[in-house]
């Protein structure tokens, strides 16, 4: 053997090596295992800097900000709730079915997330109208706003969104925010510079600090929350652009799901905003307190409540994928129906298994995703899974009216969930997420109601379109499985 092939071979099993050394220095699942040897083998080098980026996990410090949290109020806080519910039509989880019982039970042991159900709910399809109705919330505020979104652009809406902001911080309005810069790369210091003159204050998210040393691309500020005077809050998959009216040639029309909360459930919204601004701070003196005015029973009469959960996720909790466990009980549940729509379908084997013996138990199960690619690799890899759920008996929807970003279930007519989750790896472990589930059956009708009526804009996946799929496309859509974990 010649000494270029021997170097060859040496650097060849050195960095097999160094590969198996790294992915192992930490708990993963199996896939996400594979995922990466194959990358650091098959890419040397190369493989070893998109790691240095995308594959460590989060620092000690980053998750030591996070458990720095005031529990004690925390828990007066729930409490305040508790006390509340027994003022509207539901008492407690005890008038609540079994299925939903379980299910708030299970969020309470594992998340500390209070049974909110004095809430008044209104819900946004359209960016254009989501935006307005906002707006009107904000310039009414009289003592506080906290905006946390993972993209806000700098254009038309961004910037009329951040007037907004200006206008109300100039007024004395308590004004805070915060913002993911990856995913909002035009929104730097300069951009915020009259909203911080006027007495606003804004910090990225901390993962995305000290760009060499603890730069984590995998880890986004997913979450898409905005709390008003204490008792109003926003939630759910419109970010702030554009491209999110429907303005964009690219996507044509945008629909997603957003949610107006007016009341006690705004409370959860709070708490994590003030968790995400303390463990995004730099300065100690910059942290929030859990101040009354952050907290205000609301002031309307709500005679008949919405019961519903708010819940938070992200890399912070561990080893558990809280929302997406919950996701996996909602569809166990299920006797009749599993609706679900989301923008990616990359599914971890917990999440397919449950879909699978939903399918198999008689539910019926139908899954909507996009028909136009927003990020290629993914669209690959949820192609990949259409298809394979789809010759498994779920029946697959292909959103064909421009882009669907929503991130919806609704089941059995009973239980519904939005937010800002998606059905992939991504948002099971990497991404901060939040989302809500909402007990009610007039909720989940509208919901199934909404499903139905985009249902006329679909393409159904059948036999005869897989087959006619070329093998170049097969081998696309295997090959972004492959990277699924990663992605």
């Amino acid at each position: 053997m010649g000494i270029i092939e021997q170097i060859i071979l040496f650097i060849f099993i050195a960095n097999a090596i160094g590969a198996i050394i790294t992915v192992f220095r930490k708990p993963r699942n199996i896939t996400t295992i594979w995922a990466w040897l194959l990358t650091l083998i098959f890419l040397p080098v190369i493989g070893f800097l998109i790691y240095a980026f995308c594959g460590r996990g989060i620092d000690g410090e980053t998750m030591y900000r996070f458990e720095q949290e005031d529990e004690k109020r925390v828990k007066e806080i729930n409490e305040m709730i508790r006390q509340d519910n027994q003022h509207v039509d539901y008492n407690e989880p005890d008038q609540l079915y079994p299925t939903a019982k379980a299910l708030v039970k299970f969020f309470q042991n594992l998340d500390e997330s209070p049974l909110a159900i004095r809430n008044e709910l209104e819900f946004f399809l359209d960016g254009n109208d989501k935006f307005e109705r906002l707006f009107i919330d904000l310039e009414a505020a009289k003592s506080n706003i906290h905006v946390e979104y993972y993209a806000f652009f700098n254009d038309h809406i961004g910037n009329r969104f951040l007037r907004i902001l200006e206008k109300k911080a100039a007024e004395g309005v308590e004004v805070r925010m915060i913002y993911d810069p990856w995913g909002s790369p035009k929104t730097n210091r300069k951009f915020f510079e009259t909203l911080i003159k006027n007495g606003g204050q804004v910090t990225p998210f901390i993962t995305s600090k000290n760009i060499l040393a603890k730069t984590r691309l995998n880890y986004h500020l997913h979450r898409k929350i905005v709390v008003i005077d204490g008792q109003i809050g926003w939630t759910g998959g419109f970010n702030v652009g554009d491209q999110y009216l429907g303005e964009s040639e690219r996507f044509g029309r945008w629909r997603d799901t957003h949610g107006r909360i007016e009341g006690t459930a705004s409370f959860t919204l709070q708490e994590i905003f003030i968790r995400d601004w303390n463990a995004s701070v730099a300065n100690k003196e910059d942290r929030m307190a859990y101040f009354p005015e952050y907290f205000v029973l609301p002031e309307k009469e709500i005679k008949k409540g919405v019961p519903m959960q708010i819940v938070a996720d992200g890399p912070d909790s561990a080893e558990e994928q809280i929302i997406k466990d919950g996701f996996v009980r909602l569809i166990l549940s299920a006797e009749k129906s599993v609706w679900i729509q989301s923008p990616y379908l990359v599914p971890d084997e917990t999440m397919i298994s449950a879909i699978l013996i939903a399918v198999r138990s008689g539910i019926d199960v139908r899954i909507m995703v996009p028909n136009i690619p927003d990020h290629p690799f993914i669209y690959r890899a949820t192609q990949y899974y259409a298809n394979f759920l789809h010759q498994r008996g779920v029946k697959i929807y292909h959103y064909a009216d421009g882009f669907i970003h929503a991130k919806t279930i609704v089941v059995d007519d009973e239980l519904a969930t939005f937010g800002s989750t998606n059905q992939d790896i991504r948002s099971y472990e990497l991404n901060f997420e939040v989302s809500s589930f909402i007990y009610d059956p007039a909720v989940a009708k509208q919901f199934k109601e909404i499903f139905e009526a985009d249902m006329k804009n679909c393409i159904q996946l059948t036999d005869e379109m897989i087959a006619n799929q070329s093998y170049w496309l097969n081998f696309k859509q295997r090959f972004s499985r492959l990277l699924s974990p990663v992605l």
